[in-house]
């Protein structure tokens, strides 16, 4: 386990204290579970964004292949 030196804004620092004695979780459990949350979020935004991406080059390359195939068909007439 890691040792971390961390500042919070003294907002997030009073609402975290203030929920924490009502959840009855220590600050450490919560702000492991925050961050692995919010990796989570952040790692299914990474795979979104190259899905979009990865669609876009599909889409681009699909629309290339369908005019080569109406130009064949225009050939055959």
């Amino acid at each position: 386990m890691k040792t971390l030196s961390l500042k919070l804004d003294n907002s997030v620092f009073e609402e975290t204290e203030k929920l924490l004695e009502k959840i009855e979780k220590t600050r450490n459990r919560y702000i492991n579970e925050a961050l692995e949350y919010y990796n989570q979020i952040q790692k299914k935004k990474l795979i979104e964004q190259l899905l979009i991406s990865d669609s876009k080059l599909v889409s681009d390359e699909s629309m290339k292949v369908l005019h080569e195939f109406e130009n064949l068909e225009d050939y055959d007439s």
